[in-house]
């Protein structure tokens, strides 16, 4: 009896991991299309193999446009922009910065993020869950240091030298996700209820409304 409780648990825990991330593709590649026949694999249809080509898994990447609040901008390099890129399980962005320029504490719910610097230093952080008692883990960043983001936990980053910034952060998904936190707690539609707010962070009803009525820039 011991041994069939511990193959259940050997196989529960086996397939946890195995639906934790983008499946393992069993085929060359299924590059996404807008069609709708053919296989239907991981959200996206697959093109038909004898019509794919190679600007399927291309594409050039400018840089980004820092003219914003926030002084950054990040440029996403994931399913959507190469479409070659279905089920493979992975993807990127670039990320410009100006100086002082922040991207702002977001998470990506389907992916761990590597970041490299390639010019400037960063303050880069993210923050452990609560079991973890929030605990923040920070490191100033300079050319060629890498850092690793956990999967769905709060991070940031903010440029703290004197130039522009650049980095690119590979991420362990093909559709990675964001939710950046102050457009999801203040500009959500339809709005979160204010006594809601007010009672999480604990401050009067005028600090609610006037965050809500700030107009909240998506750098992504």
């Amino acid at each position: 009896m011991k041994v069939v409780y511990f193959l259940v648990a050997f196989l529960a825990l086996a397939s946890s991991i195995a639906f934790a991330y983008d499946p393992s593709p069993l085929q060359d590649f299924c590059v996404a299309t807008n069609e709708i026949n053919g296989v239907f694999v991981n959200g996206k249809f697959c093109k038909n193999p004898k019509l794919v080509k190679a600007e399927d898994f291309f594409k050039h990447v400018d840089p980004g446009n820092t003219s914003n609040k926030l002084g950054s901008k990040v440029t996403p390099v994931a399913v959507t922009e190469i479409p070659g890129l279905n089920t493979l399980g992975i993807s990127l962005a670039r990320i410009d910065f100006a100086p002082k320029g922040l991207n702002p504490p977001h998470t990506h719910p389907r992916a761990t993020e590597i970041l490299i610097v390639i010019e400037g230093t960063l303050y880069v952080g993210f923050v452990a869950s609560n079991q973890n008692n929030n605990t923040l883990f920070t490191k100033v960043l300079n050319k060629g240091d890498v850092f690793v983001f956990p999967i769905g936990l709060i991070h940031f980053q903010l440029n703290v030298g004197n130039g522009n910034a650049i980095a690119i952060a590979g991420l362990s998904s093909q559709n990675p996700g964001v939710i950046t936190i102050a457009n999801a707690l203040f500009g959500s539609t339809p709005l979160i209820s204010s006594e809601v707010l007010t009672k999480a962070f604990q401050v009067d009803n005028s600090i609610i409304d006037y965050l809500k009525k700030q107009f909240w820039y998506d750098n992504n």
